[in-house]
């Protein structure tokens, strides 16, 4: 039984992009990360179009198509670019869907949060009828509690820290900060991954 032989060709594109890093293109195509890096060696393959790349990626999201850069090798470079640019701008765009959806589900909880504090009278009389067969006062004491001035307090606090949270990241994914515009999709996702581990 023959063993598939790697795509080399595909390796050197992925390698020369610089998108991802050399780890994960081994992973994708089932060779050692040592075997990648002895063929580029070997072959003098150059990480050297990430920062094209990262710019392209910036062009796709606006304009929606790659500009000619003068390359050592135009036409294969201008390929590697394509390539890595759709890729990154995919990854952008998911981000960006996950940003509109996380944004729209902390308005919806602030929402709840101002209903609650414009009627937490109400709600605590209803409280107290509701539990005043509570001989222990713990159910009573527990549901008072989560509509108290400090737990409201705590949740808009924690609230007012996720948006503030996701409109960094939406302006990162956006491109509105200048400073933020050198970050590429690799440091958005981990923004990402770091917001859903405080959610």
């Amino acid at each position: 039984m023959s063993t598939k032989q790697p795509d080399w060709e595909a390796i050197e594109r992925a390698y020369r992009a610089g998108a991802l890093s050399i780890r994960t293109i081994a992973d994708r195509n089932g060779v050692s990360d040592t075997a990648i890096r002895k063929k580029a060696k070997a072959l003098g393959w150059e990480r050297d179009l990430s920062e094209q790349v990262r710019k392209e990626v910036r062009n796709k999201l606006v304009r929606g198509e790659v500009r000619e850069d003068q390359c050592a090798n135009p036409e294969r470079d201008a390929e590697i670019i394509e390539e890595a640019a759709e890729e990154g701008a995919t990854v952008v765009r998911s981000h960006r869907r996950d940003i509109r959806k996380a944004t729209n589900l902390a308005n919806l909880l602030m929402d709840d949060l101002m209903t609650t504090i414009k009627h937490r009278e109400e709600i605590e009389e209803e409280i107290e009828r509701d539990t005043a067969d509570d001989q222990s006062g713990f159910r009573r004491s527990a549901m008072l509690g989560a509509v108290s001035l400090p737990s409201n307090a705590k949740t808009l606090f924690q609230l007012s820290s996720a948006m503030k949270n996701l409109q960094v990241l939406e302006r990162n994914a956006f491109g509105l900060d200048d400073k933020e515009q050198s970050k590429d999709a690799d440091e958005l996702s981990q923004l990402m991954d770091e917001l859903s581990k405080d959610a």
